[in-house]
């Protein structure tokens, strides 16, 4: 679908890089979620680096994940990929 995410990385601070299949590229913070029971074990920083995609959507090991569909209506939107 148009609004997968082909790409992510982990950065600082709990934020992640995202490439959505239409080409838009963006941050998405993930520091709001943390306090919730199912992204808690998100704050540990090895755990949290091992992010990645699965049909479409950012995940993690342990069946956490963010929905493209949130990716795209709450990240912030850049022009190329941060170093």
């Amino acid at each position: 679908m148009y609004w997968d995410v082909r790409t992510v990385k982990p950065l600082d601070d709990y934020r992640i890089y995202v490439e959505i299949e239409d080409g838009r590229k963006g941050i998405f913070d993930l520091k709001p979620y943390l306090d919730g029971e199912a992204f808690r074990e998100l704050r540990d920083k090895d755990y949290f680096n091992q992010v990645g995609i699965f049909l479409g959507a950012v995940t993690w090991l342990h069946e956490q994940d963010i929905a493209p569909e949130t990716l795209v209506a709450c990240m912030e939107e850049i022009e190329q990929e941060p170093i």
